[in-house]
């Protein structure tokens, strides 16, 4: 089980703390209780402000966190929540929290910030030379105070190598709901979603690809073809194109970017465009065909052949298991037992 700490912060909206609590708790469990499963909780959750008083978000009450930041001993997680709007003053307020997300990420914890508490994890450090996003009427006041970051406000959720961004307020059930599925995998995260009756994460706001950006590997001219084919996966023309568009040669580009990412630029297509193909399945408004050319496919049967390579199931048969008829059937018929 992994631990989550969740910060709860002054002047911010509360939503973005609690939403995120509740997800994460309800990973493992809320899908199981309402179908008579046995509950398998994945995170331990746990609150915590700067000096463990009570917190006054932008809203008429005050939350108790259960800890001080100086009390966390042991997390995997930390999810910072937003956090007002005034980033001098939220600067000064936040010192001690700043230096302390600071010693955490150097420990190789996965630190998450959204929406107006992103500037936490700035100051920190911890997003220069990385993609990074917020509530879009904010951005360009951000960009302006941290040049060194790749501000992506077209993106709700952005992230990896163990720092994570949100957009605006509903995003942090965005980058929750992702943060599920990377650490348990997309049948938790998926049962997570339907129970609560949410949306998955839409991380990308194409609506389709979803997978983030790779920066483990420090090759910004193979970041920059993976951002180009994250946002044009449909219709990615010859790799040679793409090569001469970053300035490489075709040989040169194929050798880099499987030495950045470990797959050619062809295998890394075909897993972006399943991907949103799983997308499409999962919310159940087209028919197959449809699915493998809205994801840039002529042949149904090399995609049905492609799609079960990737997951182990057919297209119909990944549909009928995660899409949003079959949960809804299985809520309604698994006879479902409510928790108190």
């Amino acid at each position: 089980m992994l631990d989550v700490t969740v910060l709860l912060l002054n002047d911010g909206y509360a939503s973005t703390a609690i939403n995120s609590i509740e997800v994460f708790q309800s990973a493992g469990v809320l899908w199981e209780e309402l179908n008579g499963g046995t509950p398998e909780p994945r995170f331990r959750v746990t609150t915590a402000s700067v000096d463990g008083r009570l917190t006054a978000p932008a809203s008429p009450l005050t939350i108790r966190p259960r800890h001080a930041i100086a009390d966390i001993r042991k997390t995997d997680l930390i999810f910072v929540p937003a956090a007002g709007l005034d980033i001098d003053a939220m600067v000064h307020r936040y010192a001690t929290l700043i230096a302390w997300l600071k010693r955490w990420h150097r420990r190789g914890v996965t630190i998450a910030g959204v929406c107006s508490g992103v500037p936490l994890l700035a100051e920190a450090g911890l997003l220069d030379d990385r993609p990074a996003t917020a509530h879009w009427a904010l951005v360009e006041d951000y960009r302006r105070r941290y040049p060194k970051i790749r501000w992506q406000p077209e993106y709700f959720v952005t992230g990896g190598d163990g720092v994570y961004c949100g957009g605006g307020l509903n995003a942090a059930t965005d980058l929750s709901l992702h943060l599920v599925e990377r650490f348990c995998g997309h049948e938790v995260a998926t049962r997570t979603a339907r129970a609560m009756l949410i949306d998955m994460p839409r991380v990308w706001q194409s609506g389709y690809a979803d997978l983030p950006l790779r920066i483990q590997h420090r090759d910004p001219k193979i970041e920059q073809a993976q951002q180009w084919l994250h946002e044009n996966f449909r219709q990615a023309g010859p790799f040679d194109t793409l090569a001469l568009r970053i300035g490489m040669s075709p040989r040169n580009f194929t050798r880099r970017f499987k030495e950045a990412t470990g797959e050619t630029p062809l295998a890394y297509l075909h897993g972006l465009r399943v991907n949103a193909a799983k997308r499409l399945l999962e919310e159940g408004r087209k028919s197959v065909q449809e699915v493998c050319s809205a994801v840039g496919y002529d042949d149904i049967i090399f995609f049905r052949e492609l799609f079960r390579r990737h997951t182990g199931l057919s297209p119909k048969d990944y549909r009928e298991r995660f899409g949003q008829d079959s949960m809804t059937r299985a809520a309604v018929h698994g006879r479902p037992r409510l928790s108190a």
